[in-house]
């Protein structure tokens, strides 16, 4: 027992010992039921009230690594999330929030629960932890903790009902709603297509294609282009006869601007040169991103067309403009040698997505952290700062936006942002939980079942106004309501339920759109709570 008491004295050991018990009990299920590696502030509560403290410094250093590795990772999908497709969904997603904001507020009088212990109830209810780390930061006190780790069970439970349950409420019916957002996906978001045009206009005859503006009039793009037996990659200056075959990318309604202009549609292919490549090429060169297609003008540099952009999954029709981004497909037609140049061009090295460079994330912190520390003043009446919480999330959300400055690439691979966050909760989880779960017998004495109703109703009510708000008053499709509703929870297990019960991507779709929101919005309600 002594050489037992001696490694759990130890701090660095005492960590590790908790996050391993914490990983195990969270993959214990009860009917699909698990706590995940929120299990692991429940074993550091155990822990924590038997004596056996982690020291302070691993909770700042995983907060650090926790908080500005959402930041990276949220950072576009929140500055997007404000387009006018999204605008609804930041709505709802507010309006439960707020709601769950204010009903925190109005139970902690009635049950006279402390300022500290409600915050961490409501980031508890609501399944959220960077939202407890701002709680802790602000309140600078355990039971924050205490309160989380007391509604966090409920908060997890009452998601999964709920969501399950809503379209049985409703009496919706989920295949009717998968086939009408199937719907409007397609007229949003139209297939990119190729399609064989034959020259049949008298009046574009001898012209260029810089000069007939294809392009600029129908959105589409010139990838090939047979004249006689020849089929050639053309370029701005390639001249268009009477009796070519053009082959068209875009979307269906582009190709028909472009057939309009150029003729109709024909069954005639055109070969492959021996030496001609059609290829996908990664973007992982850091001196193209934010780069336009334009400036790189692959096409006389290379006689090269970028005939496509792959990003997150959706095919989008490139044009001059176009920027490029870190990790984007290009579909690229050219001949051989060149194709090899512009390969190298792009960078087209798969392992660089899965690679993370440290110092983006050591400079980016320690700018954050510094942005965190300026206080600003009021009138005078008091001062404000964003905190560390605050700094590391602003200068994350911001950087990521930004993309790139000088040589510097404000991005990580998904699995190294992956690892860093979840390392960086797991020493945040483990060292508040312990420190909590010093006090957590006596706050239970004190409040006993006034936490677990507080924590109930503030998850349950803020689900139903949502619902109710989204379902009878914006009209949005179910599916996209219940993703909205998981999203604004922060709770995958929630998104996993909703998964399970259709085929469609609606749900995850708005999950992504308003949980990089969400994160910010439960930060910035922490504060709030802990200041009034």
């Amino acid at each position: 027992m002594g050489l037992v008491s001696d490694f759990l004295s130890e701090g660095y050991f005492l960590l590790f010992l908790i996050i391993t018990l914490g990983i195990i009990v969270g993959r214990l299920k009860i009917r699909k039921f698990s706590l995940d590696l929120s299990a692991v502030i429940i074993v550091a509560l155990v822990l924590g009230h038997f004596g056996y403290l982690v020291p302070a410094e691993f909770q700042t250093i995983g907060l650090l690594f926790f908080i500005f590795t959402i930041g990276i990772q949220a950072g576009p999908g929140f500055f997007e999330s404000f387009n006018k497709n999204g605008i609804k969904l930041v709505m709802i997603s507010f309006v439960l929030l707020f709601t769950a904001a204010l009903l925190t507020k109005i139970t902690a009088h009635i049950f006279n629960i402390e300022g500290a212990l409600a915050v961490g109830v409501f980031n508890g209810a609501l399944t959220s932890t960077p939202g407890l780390a701002a709680a802790i930061e602000a309140t600078g006190s355990p039971n924050a903790s205490i309160g989380y780790g007391i509604a966090y069970t409920f908060g997890v439970i009452g998601v999964i009902l709920l969501l399950g349950l809503f379209n049985i409420i409703f009496k919706v019916n989920l295949n009717d709603e998968e086939k009408k957002y199937n719907d409007q996906i397609a007229e949003e978001f139209p297939n990119v297509i190729n399609r064989n045009l034959i020259v049949t206009n008298s009046n574009i005859d001898g012209k260029t294609i810089k000069e007939l503006k294809i392009g600029t009039m129908s959105n589409a793009v010139i990838s090939r282009v047979k004249h006689g037996v020849y089929a050639i990659t053309p370029t701005k200056d390639t001249k268009l006869h009477l009796g070519d075959i053009v082959k068209v990318v875009g979307t269906e309604d582009a190709i028909k601007k472009a057939s309009v202009l150029i003729g109709d549609t024909t069954e005639e292919d055109i070969p492959l040169e021996d030496n001609y490549k059609v290829n996908w090429v990664l973007v992982t060169n850091k001196k193209v991103v934010n780069n336009s297609l334009g400036s790189l003008n692959l096409t006389k540099n290379y006689n090269a067309t970028i005939t496509r952009i792959r990003r997150s999954g959706i095919d989008i029709t490139p044009s001059a403009k176009s920027r490029l981004r870190f990790g984007d497909k290009v579909l690229v037609a050219s001949d051989n040698e060149n194709m090899r140049l512009v390969m190298k061009l792009l960078g087209n090295e798969e392992r660089r997505l899965s690679e993370s460079n440290f110092l983006p994330i050591s400079l980016g912190i320690i700018i954050g952290v510094l942005v965190g520390a300026i206080n600003i003043p009021f009138f005078g009446y008091f001062n404000f700062s964003l905190g560390i919480t605050g700094g590391v999330l602003t200068t994350a959300l911001l950087l990521s936006k930004v993309g790139k400055t000088g040589g510097i690439i404000w991005s990580m691979s998904g699995n190294g942002n992956q690892l860093l966050r979840k390392l960086g909760m797991l020493m945040f989880l483990s060292t508040v939980g312990t420190h909590a779960g010093a006090q957590i017998s006596d706050t239970w004495i004190l409040y006993g079942w006034s936490i677990v109703i507080m924590g109930a109703i503030i998850t349950v009510i803020p689900m139903v106004t949502a619902i109710l708000t989204g379902h009878l008053i914006l009209r949005l499709n179910f599916l996209t309501l219940l993703g909205v509703i998981a999203g604004s929870m922060t709770s995958t297990p929630g998104l996993g339920v909703i998964d399970n019960k259709t085929k469609s991507d609606a749900a995850s779709v708005a999950y992504a759109t308003v949980y990089p929101l969400a994160l910010v919005i439960m930060i910035i309600f922490s504060k709030i709570l802990a200041n009034i």
